[in-house]
């Protein structure tokens, strides 16, 4: 039995490609479906399936141009309510394709649909040695379970712990998990890096299976939630009735510097992919910063939303060609065009550009001694990171808060009212690649004086600056 996993970086999602005399299967598949093409045409195997562990909700699927190509049979729980061709399947239906079983364990509570995927190779032997548990469970944590329009956060994480003590806890140790996301994906709370397991080791760390009762997990479960991104039950949408192919997207559009200044006067976000030095040596005035070198789509689609018209800037062609990519694995296609000639033919046209100073951890350290009183530090990280350790003095507003300065207006006198936008304002995150997308919001927002921190709060602790735990710090410095 042939068996491989694809993870896709920037979306940190995982999919997966099984087969068995000639014949194979994809499970959530990502929206460009060419390396399940091509890597079935090295193993010589026919795609037949396509599966579905559910309707996700932070990318595109590419389950409709898969089949479409291949002639492949798209399979999803029944309670999916899917609006394409494809086979309903409920607890313990199987499939069977040469020495491959596969059977399928109905798991709601991240979604009400959700299947997890018991895979076993009959040339080993009767039993399953691996489960493809989708979001039900990941490496060292669990669905969240506040995806559904119908039900309530409480009412899925009870479903969930159901999911989870009657079917998958009842696996052998030894029985290998492979989920749908890694770390860095909000789908959970803060997923392993790690991209497989099993259910021993599961078991036996994974915070979210630990004995407790079924109340207790519920209460674990919702309280603080990390915000639900909007185009999240978009994308759920999207998927459930499945999307145009990637090839129907219509070619993008090279504008002239004034063309692009008279976008952005009609509403139109201008989009900077460069890395953060870049950005912060010279940028256009108003535009936003994702770099591409990140989790970029699924930023893009937590700060923009699915609608908003963009335009792209980007270093190069084949870079400019990622971002739009990337874009569409979310279901981002309102791409109105990209500056023709990069950043170059902005300056060459006389036009103004704006900066972001880079700040280094040395520098932020000495500054925030020498002038406690004069410089605000801004923690964009998440919750859990915070409370983990973070830096004194500091004040924290996770990023994905920060999305109301993308319509804030520059004139707003006080749209963080915990920031004096006449003061300097530096700005860290893990690495500094989120802080480089906040000091963008801020800028754009109005405020002038913005610093961004070079690697971080990891380059603060590789320097063994001082840090600090939640429970030393006054609640109130926290936005």
């Amino acid at each position: 039995m042939y068996f491989q996993q694809f993870y896709l970086s920037c979306l940190a999602h995982a999919s997966y490609l099984l087969g068995s005399e000639g014949i194979a299967a994809v499970v959530d598949p990502q929206r460009d479906v060419d390396i399940y093409l091509d890597e079935a045409r090295q193993q010589g195997l026919r795609i037949a399936y396509v599966i579905e562990t559910h309707l996700h909700a932070d990318f595109v699927s590419g389950h409709r141009e898969l089949a479409e190509r291949t002639g492949a049979e798209i399979v999803i729980g029944a309670r999916a309510g899917a609006h394409f061709p494809h086979r309903p399947v409920r607890d313990g239906d199987e499939l069977r394709f040469g020495q491959c079983l596969l059977r399928f364990l109905e798991t709601p509570g991240h979604t009400l649909e959700s299947l997890c995927v018991l895979v076993t190779d009959l040339e080993r032997g009767p039993e399953p040695w691996a489960v493809l548990t989708g979001d039900t469970l990941f490496i060292g944590d669990v669905g969240r379970p506040d995806l559904s329009p119908t039900h309530t956060p409480r009412e899925l994480a009870g479903m969930l712990y159901d999911s989870l003590h009657k079917k998958l806890l009842t696996l052998p140790d030894s029985v290998e998990v492979y989920p749908a996301h890694g770390a860095g994906s909000l789908c959970g709370r803060n997923i392993s890096a790690e991209r497989c397991s099993t259910i021993g080791q599961q078991r036996r760390f994974n915070y979210a299976l630990q004995p407790m009762s079924r109340e207790e997990f519920i209460r674990m479960l919702t309280s603080e939630l990390v915000e639900r991104p909007d185009y999240f039950l978009q994308d759920a949408e999207l998927n459930r009735r499945g999307v145009l192919s990637l090839g129907d997207l219509p070619p993008l559009q090279p504008l002239a510097p004034e063309e692009v200044l008279a976008c952005q006067q009609s509403g139109v976000i201008v989009l900077d992919t460069r890395n953060p030095a870049d950005f912060g040596a010279g940028h256009l005035p108003g535009s936003v910063n994702i770099p591409l070198s990140g989790q970029y789509a699924s930023w893009a689609g937590t700060l923009l939303g699915l609608e908003q018209p963009i335009l792209l800037v980007a270093e190069d062609p084949e870079r400019l060609a990622e971002s739009r990519m990337r874009l569409a694995r979310v279901g981002i296609e309102n791409v109105v065009g990209y500056l023709r000639d990069g950043i170059l033919s902005w300056q060459q046209a006389g036009l103004p550009l704006a900066e972001v100073p880079q700040i280094s951890v040395h520098d932020l350290h000495a500054a925030l001694r020498e002038q406690p009183r004069e410089l605000q530090l801004l923690d964009v990280r998440r919750p859990a990171e915070w409370n983990a350790g973070h830096i004194p003095s500091a004040l924290h507003k996770s990023l994905i808060g920060l999305k109301l300065l993308l319509h804030t207006p520059p004139h707003d006198p006080n749209p963080i009212p915990e920031l004096d936008r006449h003061r300097p304002v530096a700005v860290h995150c893990k690495s500094g690649y989120r802080s480089s997308i906040a000091t963008s919001l801020l800028r754009r927002a109005g405020f002038t004086n913005v610093l961004n921190v070079v690697g971080g709060f990891d380059a603060w602790q590789m320097q063994r600056l001082p840090v600090v735990k939640e429970a030393a710090v006054e609640p109130t410095r926290v936005l």
